[in-house]
């Protein structure tokens, strides 16, 4: 299972001292780019709080092992209780955030304890390569966030997931709870998630396309000082 991937490297973060504190400065980096780079839609109201489920809850610098532990205990409950169609977009969530850490993890392996900036950020994605990874990190972000928008316009899927609340508490399965919520209220209080995620899908592969670009042709995306 992909989040099994995700335990194996925490074991390694808390093995490396400094790999575990740069993984860290890694996230904290990207963190404020996508903070940066996403201000406009930040600041409208009609589209703030996705932004900001995308910031803290997809790309965040917080520690999701408790959620993800929890993932990972509720997954036969998911798959007796949610059409498959649920559970395969679970699923791509967890692909995006195994990925997601592998990636990360090798960027602080080659930054080592080099103070990151924009310079040395790109040369370490250069390093660690991967283009297709990074452009399937993007295709990931964008099935989910689909998912998202099409479920949520499901009244009894929502309906059904508030029910969940109590029992989830009960389990120990609060902190995952919170997070489908989350996800789910978020888009369905987006106005249009379709310009939305396409908005999202333009910058983050106009950026990718910038940090593998050598001789540097492209203008500098916006979030990168």
């Amino acid at each position: 299972m992909d989040l099994q991937r995700v335990a194996v490297l925490r074991k390694s973060h808390a093995a490396d001292l400094v790999l575990g504190r740069q993984l860290k400065a890694v996230k904290r980096f990207q963190h404020q780019r996508f903070s940066r780079t996403y201000q406009d839609l930040l600041e409208l109201p009609s589209q703030g709080a996705a932004a900001r489920f995308f910031l803290e809850d997809l790309y965040g610098p917080a520690d999701f092992s408790e959620r993800d532990d929890q993932f990972v205990r509720i997954v036969p409950a998911l798959v007796r209780l949610f059409p498959g169609e649920i559970v395969g977009t679970v699923s791509r969530l967890s692909s995006l955030h195994a990925l997601s850490e592998e990636l990360d993890t090798e960027m602080a392996r080659q930054l080592g304890d080099e103070l990151i900036d924009t310079s040395s950020y790109r040369r370490a994605w250069q390093s660690t390569g991967h283009p297709e990874q990074r452009r399937a990190q993007i295709d990931l972000m964008l099935e989910v966030g689909e998912a998202l928008s099409r479920y949520t316009r499901r009244p009894m899927l929502r309906s059904s997931l508030r029910l969940m609340r109590g029992p989830a508490r009960i389990a120990g399965l609060g902190k995952l709870q919170e997070f489908l919520e989350r996800g789910f209220d978020t888009f369905h209080s987006l106005g249009d998630p379709a310009g939305f995620l396409a908005t999202i899908t333009t910058r983050e592969r106009r950026i990718v396309d910038w940090l593998f670009e050598e001789p540097v042709t492209l203008p500098r995306p916006e979030g990168f000082e």
